[in-house]
């Protein structure tokens, strides 16, 4: 498992990035989709956190196969990005559902607005969905 450093976290939570999240289809096609994720430093060297419905290509997926890649970056000069490559594991806890919809809420919808999109995204058949990072790759100030 590969830790998170404080470097990769405080560009992961800059802001409102979006993550592109990798992963893999049924006939084994790669895809693509953007999330909105949080960085949550209270286990194993850190994880990134979002939520799915259970019935979407990737909560499908992500029963199938963990296995995903996460990339952020930042597309303004100087450019940097981070990848990080690791497995997801999923959860249907109400209460885990609520409090990380209701995290991700605060930070892509403002703080006025979290316990709106906490409660209207924390119904049954949403995931949350916890990435360990198995490798992170990253590259900061690339244009300098």
């Amino acid at each position: 498992m590969a830790d998170l450093s404080q470097r990769v976290v405080d560009f992961l939570s800059a802001g409102t990035r979006t993550a592109m999240l990798g992963y893999v289809a049924a006939d084994g096609r790669p895809l693509v989709a953007p999330v909105w994720f949080v960085v949550d430093m209270e286990q194993d060297g850190g994880h990134l956190v979002f939520t799915t419905g259970r019935d979407t290509s990737k909560g499908r997926a992500l029963k199938r196969d963990p296995r995903v890649v996460i990339c952020v970056d930042d597309p303004h000069p100087p450019y940097s990005f981070v990848q990080v490559q690791g497995v997801a594991a999923w959860s249907e806890d109400p209460d885990e559902v609520l409090e990380f919809a209701t995290r991700t809420g605060a930070r892509y919808m403002g703080a006025d607005r979290a316990e709106e999109f906490g409660r209207r995204n924390a119904v049954p058949g949403e995931l949350v969905v916890r990435v360990r990072p198995i490798k992170v790759n990253a590259g900061f100030d690339i244009a300098n």
